[in-house]
This record gives structure tokens, C-alpha cells and sequence, in this order.
């Protein structure tokens, strides 16, 4: 099968927001001294309080946000543009349903690369990810889906590279997954996908095209880690498509070389 606020503060501290607090003159009658320099020193030390407890809130903030990422290794370390949520794990995926859904979404994004068109580094995908009672069998049909005459047909030349001048994209984005049967030595899951695939240049005769495919990835438990055992495809769901004008070759070249593609799926 073929597959591809750091917001800044409002400033409501010492800022616009700050509330200013006004005491009213006596009405009909000389103002009492006494009491004006009571009600003043009330109100100036109220404001400094204040001031003081913004300040302290602030700095606390800043604290805790600094903690955050370095004080605790259970933590993700966010930015503006990160996504939140536990942190994926750096050896191994999680014995458990979600795990499962997160080795067949990685798993899908390594097997749709541009790098299964390649035969070296296909072989060393495979041998990454597939059982190893399973690696012959898939290796043998992943050979024989991304033969010679595929190569030809797309454009590329028996080493799976793209003319001079051409870019050759196939990444596989999953949108969704889907845990359809789990236990703990098995689980198949279903990787709802998004997928970008041609050739980005000024003559090619492939262009760049998206669809829409649900990949099936069964899995086995080896004792530390999920691995594929087989895996399958099917067109859709595929939505309505939008009315974003089309990029030129150029910019889509351009993109695919400066966005670099995702190494961690869900």
C-alpha cells in the first residue's frame, strides 16, 4: 500500500485599568483637617497595598510559569504555539489504548513518507516499525507496491528522486484515530488522513494534489513497545474542499522545504 498567547498582560496593574479612588469634599462647612489627613493617609496606603499585592501576583506568575518547564519533567514545555497535554513518551509507546492510537498515527505518517519511495530507507522503516515476524511479509509487499514502473510513472528516476528542479512531496497528516479492537498483545486502529502528494515545478505533469484516506494499522505488543503487523488503506472521509486559491509550484516547493514535516502525530 502507498500511504504520505504568550498573550502579553493587559497591564490592568498599574496601567489603564488601575481603579483611582476619589473622596468627596464636605458639603456646607470648612473642611475638618484632622479628618482629611486620616481619610488620605487611608487612601494612599490602601493604593501602595495594592500596588505592592499586583506586584507580588505578577512576579508569582512569572515564577510559576518558569517552574513549569524546567522544575517538573512530568510538565510539557509549551510555547506560544505548542500543544498542551502529556508529554510523549521517549522510549517506546504506552502500553494502553492510547498509546496504541499514537504508534498507528506515527506510524502511518512514517509509512506515507517520501521515504518509502526510496528503497534503502525503506527497508530501514520497516525494520523500525514492523513485528519481527512480520518484517519479510511487509517488506515484500511494500517492495512490490513501490516498484521500478511506480517510480517511472510519477516522475522519478529507480532511486526515487525527483528530477533537477522538481520537489517531490508525499507526507500523510492524520487528522483522527480510532482504537476499533484492543487487548494487550493486539490492538488495530483506524488513522483518519489527510495526504499531500506530486511534484512542485514548472513542468511537472504530476502536480501536487491532497486527498483523503483512512489507514488501518494492526499492531502487536512485543513486551515493551507496539509494532506493526500489517497495515491497510481506504479512500475517505473526505470533506468539501474550501475555495483557498491554488499555489504555484513555487510556493509549494517552497513550503514543503521550509515546513518541515511532523515527527510526533498525536
Amino acid at each position: 500500500m502507498s500511504l504520505g498567547d504568550d498573550h502579553q498582560s493587559s497591564g490592568d496593574y498599574g496601567g489603564a485599568g488601575r481603579t483611582r479612588l476619589r473622596l468627596p469634599e464636605d458639603e456646607g462647612g470648612p473642611r475638618r483637617g484632622g479628618r482629611s489627613s486620616s481619610r488620605s493617609l487611608v487612601t494612599v496606603v490602601g493604593v501602595v497595598v495594592l500596588l505592592i499585592a499586583a506586584i507580588a501576583f505578577a512576579n508569582r506568575g512569572g515564577s510559576d510559569s518558569a517552574s513549569g518547564e524546567d522544575g517538573d519533567g512530568n510538565k510539557p514545555k509549551t510555547s506560544a504555539t505548542a500543544p498542551s497535554g502529556t508529554r510523549p513518551v521517549q522510549s517506546g509507546f504506552a502500553h494502553d489504548a492510547q498509546g496504541a492510537q499514537s504508534a498507528a498515527a506515527n506510524y502511518a505518517v512514517a509509512l506515507g513518507s517520501d521515504g518509502m519511495f526510496d528503497k534503502a530507507r525503506r527497508h530501514g522503516i520497516v525494520q523500525a516499525l514492523a513485528d519481527p515476524g512480520w518484517v519479510d511479509r511487509l517488506q515484500s509487499g511494500f517492495d512490490a507496491d513501490y516498484s521500478p514502473a511506480l517510480l517511472k510513472r510519477i516522475g522519478l528516476d529507480e532511486n526515487g528522486k525527483a528530477p533537477k528542479g522538481v520537489t517531490f512531496v508525499n507526507r500523510t497528516l492524520p487528522a483522527g484515530t480510532k482504537v476499533t479492537s484492543f487487548s494487550d498483545s493486539a490492538a488495530s486502529v483506524e488513522v483518519w488522513c489527510n495526504g499531500l502528494f506530486g511534484l512542485a515545478g514548472e513542468k511537472t505533469t504530476n502536480p501536487v494534489t491532497s486527498s483523503w484516506f483512512t489507514v488501518t494499522v494492526r499492531l502487536s505488543w512485543d513486551g515493551s513497545d507496539w509494532k506493526v503487523t500489517e497495515t491497510s488503506q481506504k479512500n475517505g472521509p473526505t470533506p468539501v474542499p474550501g475555495d483557498s486559491p491554488v499555489s504555484g509550484s513555487d510556493e509549494l516547493s517552497k513550503a514543503v522545504k521550509e515546513f518541515g514535516g511532523f515527527t510526533y502525530a498525536r
